[in-house]
């Protein structure tokens, strides 16, 4: 089987797609990213992920596979501060539960979401085991950070993925030069840190009130941030995915 994109088959080929391949739904969002990238970073670096996983199954002969249209809004409250174009946390969940809905209402079966968004992870996961409960069937949720090749070491962890970054920026380099500001300033200390990035005891989740604006809507300097390293960050990380859809595919595989 071969990858596709939804919006270029017609409705024939989406059943036949449906019956033995996976759905793919990249989420992203439109929010402030910093004075140095654009609002789409989200939706641009999921969509870089997804595409370069999808060309690497379609070299190895993978498994069908059918991408959605990215979803370019997220749950982005928190940088409403600046700018932002953001669904609240139940009309996300909503519209995450009608796509799925439409999708095995047009014979899909096994369903993939890949998340570009930080605000977006908890709200998606939720949606995906909802769903299962009730729908006959098997979906899969992932935020394309967490899943490596192991074969560049992570990058650095102590600022993956962050926000508006060293982890972002270096691959918006990679993937989409023309659009980041140069160059890249500085970030300024700032005391004392903000508890969401930092918080007082480990396991806590932490936010207080004006912490974005505060700290100019960045969680780390960006300055150094490096379009090699991010070019090598994003082939292990769509690595990773192609290899998880291919994990996919085999467990969740009707048998013959």
């Amino acid at each position: 089987m071969s990858q596709s994109r939804l919006t270029e088959l017609t409705w024939r080929e989406v059943r036949r797609a449906g019956e033995e391949g996976i759905a793919l739904l990249p989420i992203g969002s439109q929010e402030q990213h910093a004075a140095h990238l654009p609002m789409g970073t989200d939706t641009l670096l999921v969509e870089e992920v997804v595409d370069r996983a999808l060309d690497m199954l379609a070299r190895e002969a993978g498994p069908g596979v059918v991408r959605l249209p990215a979803l370019p809004f997220g749950h982005s409250p928190h940088h409403l501060f600046a700018a932002a174009v953001s669904l609240s946390a139940a009309t996300l969940g909503a519209v995450l539960d009608d796509i799925l809905d439409s999708l095995v209402t047009s014979g899909y079966r096994r369903i993939m979401v890949v998340n570009g968004h930080g605000g977006n992870d908890e709200i998606m996961r939720l949606a995906v085991k909802r769903f299962a409960l009730r729908s006959p069937v098997t979906v899969a949720a992932c935020s394309y950070w967490t899943l490596t090749a192991g074969e560049d070491g992570a990058g650095r962890p102590d600022v993956t993925p962050g926000h508006a970054g060293w982890f972002e920026t270096s691959l918006m380099l990679a993937a989409h030069p023309d659009l980041v500001r140069t160059p890249v300033p500085a970030r300024a200390p700032v005391e004392p840190a903000p508890l969401f990035d930092a918080p007082p005891y480990p396991g806590l989740t932490v936010e207080r009130h004006g912490e974005w604006e505060r700290v100019g809507g960045s969680t780390d300097d960006a300055a150094d941030a490096d379009a090699t390293r991010g070019d090598r960050l994003l082939e292990d990380r769509a690595r990773g995915l192609a290899r998880a859809i291919r994990a996919f595919d085999a467990a969740s595989r009707s048998p013959r």
